[in-house]
C-alpha cells in the first residue's frame, strides 16, 4: 500500500502525487465569497462540483451557505447523509431508478430538482405520488448556453403553468447559467451580457408572478461570473462554488479578483533528459489539463520557479520545459503544481491532503468522487 500523508509531515516529505489543500486559503476565499454574496443580499448555495466532499460544504454552510448544489442525485445523497438538506440538483434527473432514488431522498432532505421539460416533471411527479412525498423543482431557462434549458418567454410561463398543476412537485422557481459569458475579455461587455442574460430570468420571474405562480428562487452564477451576477436585482442565490478553490483559471480567463488558490498537486522529478527539460511522476491521472493548464509554483521547499511551463502531459508523465532560473532542480526534488482548473483534477483523487503552515493537518476523503449516477 502506498505510504499515507502522517500529521506534521511538510510538503517535501510526502510521497507523491499528493493533492493538497491548504486550510487557511480555503478558509479565507470561503469567507471573502460568503462575505460579498451577504453584502449584496443574496442566498449562497455553492455548487460541490469542484470538492465533492462534505467537509468543505459543512464550511461553507457554517459561514453562511444556505445549503449544496449537486449535479446528481448520489451526490444528493451524500451531503443528505453529512446533514445538508437544503439540496439543488442542477441537472435533469431522468429515469426510473434515479426517480425512486430522488423520492426516497425526500424523505430526509429538501432537495429542488430542475426541469426543463414536462416529460421530466411528469415523472417526478409519479415517483412521488408513489412514494407519498412532495419535491420542490424549479425550471431551467435557456439564457444563451445554448445546453439544457426551456426557452425564455412563452415557453417558460407555459411549462411553469403546467409544472404547477402536477401532484408531488411544488414549483419553486427558475434558475439560468451564464457560462458562455465567463471569459468575455472586456469587463464592461462582459457586464453588459450578463446583465441581459440574467435579464430573461428577471422577465420569466415577473412572467410568473403575475400568473400567480411561485418564484421565490432565481437561481444564477458560476464563479466566473458571480462577482458580476451578484450585482442583478433578479437573482435570489448563486451557485458559485469553485471560487473556494480559486483555480488560475478563474483569475487568468475569468477576472475573478480577491481570492487566492488553495490547491496544489506535489509531484516529484523523476527524469532529466536535458538542461532544458525535466520529467515529472505526474501526468493526465494525477492533473486534468483540459480546461487550462496547471501551473508550475516553485519547489515543495519554498523556492520558487519562475520559468517553469508544464509542456505537455501524457498518462504518467509531465513534461516541464526550464528556463534559465529553473535548471539547477535535481532528480528526486519535490515540486508544486497549482492545477489550472480543479472541477477535473479532484476527480482524479481520493482525498485531499490537509495543509496547514506548510504542515499535514489529517486528510479528507473525497466522498462523492465517482458518484455519476
Amino acid at each position: 500500500m502506498p505510504e499515507q500523508p502522517k500529521p506534521g509531515q511538510r510538503l517535501s516529505e510526502l510521497d507523491t502525487p499528493a493533492y493538497c489543500l491548504d486550510v487557511a486559503t480555503l478558509d479565507g476565499n470561503i469567507a471573502k465569497m460568503a462575505s460579498l454574496l451577504a453584502e449584496r443580499g443574496k442566498q449562497w448555495r455553492p455548487h460541490a462540483k469542484c470538492h465533492k466532499t462534505p467537509e468543505v460544504a459543512k464550511r461553507q454552510v457554517a459561514a453562511g451557505a444556505i445549503g449544496v448544489t449537486v449535479a446528481k442525485v448520489s451526490e444528493a445523497e451524500v451531503y443528505a447523509n453529512a446533514g445538508i438538506r437544503d439540496i439543488l440538483i442542477a441537472n435533469l434527473v431522468v429515469g426510473a431508478p434515479k426517480l425512486e432514488r430522488l423520492a426516497a431522498l425526500c424523505q430526509k432532505a429538501d432537495p429542488i430538482v430542475c426541469c426543463d421539460h414536462f416529460a421530466q416533471a411528469e415523472a417526478i411527479s409519479a415517483a412521488c405520488q408513489q412514494a407519498g412525498v412532495t419535491c420542490r423543482a424549479i425550471i431551467e431557462v435557456d439564457i444563451g448556453l445554448q445546453r439544457v434549458g426551456v426557452r425564455p418567454g412563452k415557453e417558460t410561463l407555459e411549462l411553469a403553468q403546467a409544472i404547477n398543476r402536477l401532484p408531488g412537485v411544488s414549483l419553486v422557481g427558475i434558475m439560468g447559467y451564464e457560462g458562455h459569458l465567463l471569459t468575455v475579455e472586456d469587463p464592461d461587455e462582459k457586464r453588459q451580457q450578463i446583465d441581459a442574460a440574467i435579464g430573461l430570468l428577471a422577465a420569466a420571474r415577473d412572467a410568473m408572478l403575475e400568473q400567480g405562480l411561485c418564484c421565490d428562487i432565481v437561481s444564477a452564477g458560476g464563479t466566473g461570473s458571480y462577482q458580476i451576477t451578484s450585482n442583478c436585482e433578479a437573482v435570489t442565490e448563486l451557485q458559485a462554488g469553485g471560487g473556494v478553490f480559486a483555480d488560475p483559471f478563474y483569475r487568468d480567463c475569468c477576472g475573478v479578483v480577491g481570492l487566492e488558490p488553495a490547491l496544489r498537486v506535489v509531484v516529484t522529478v523523476v527524469s532529466r533528459p536535458s538542461l532544458e527539460r525535466a520529467v515529472i511522476d505526474s501526468g493526465r491521472k494525477t492533473v486534468h489539463w483540459g480546461i487550462y493548464p496547471p501551473q508550475v509554483e516553485g519547489t515543495a521547499d519554498g523556492r520558487p520557479l519562475p520559468d517553469a511551463v508544464v509542456q505537455s502531459l501524457s498518462a504518467e508523465h509531465g513534461v516541464l520545459e526550464l528556463g534559465p532560473q529553473s535548471r539547477d532542480i535535481a532528480i528526486g526534488d519535490k515540486l508544486l503544481l497549482i492545477p489550472g482548473y480543479s472541477d477535473h483534477t479532484t476527480v482524479l483523487h481520493d482525498e485531499f491532503v490537509l495543509i496547514r503552515d506548510g504542515r499535514v493537518e489529517t486528510t479528507w476523503p473525497i466522498v462523492a468522487r465517482g458518484l455519476l449516477r
